[in-house]
């Protein structure tokens, strides 16, 4: 499998992106008041589809990469991060019973998210901080 490394970390990468952009704009919808058009079923359907191919390209690649790359924790990190990701997010588009809950929550996930980004982008726990060492 080593040789489609590229082509999967390729769709994992984008899938990434495509997931990090859906959770913003439905964020953005709740936030302005319209979570009807957030939550409508083809726009969660399409989320949930991208997700499955994130975590699927995801596997893949942990299933290929060498034990090694666990040896820093950059990785581990990354998979910890997730729960709360998850878990903010579900607060920011539904679970949250204030408006100021809900955005409390927003905010948090897409700092959670760009954190998992940084980990990802320096391979070191620390993410965007390990580039000011």
């Amino acid at each position: 499998m080593i040789e489609f490394y590229a082509q999967i970390k390729w769709v994992h990468v984008a899938a990434v992106i495509c997931s990090g952009v859906i959770f913003l704009l439905r964020g953005l919808l709740v936030q302005a008041g319209r979570p009807r058009f957030a939550m409508a079923a083809p726009v969660r359907y399409f989320s949930y589809s991208v997700d499955t191919v994130l975590l699927t390209a995801a596997l893949m690649l942990l299933s290929i990469l060498p034990g090694a790359m666990f040896a820093n924790g950059w990785v581990t990190t990354k998979i910890v991060l997730l729960f709360p990701y998850v878990i903010l997010g579900t607060f920011a588009l539904k679970r949250g019973r204030t408006q100021g809950v809900r955005l409390i929550c927003y905010v948090a996930a897409l700092l959670v998210y760009l954190t998992i980004i940084g980990i990802a982008l320096a391979h070191h726990p620390l993410g965007w901080l390990a580039w000011l060492r």
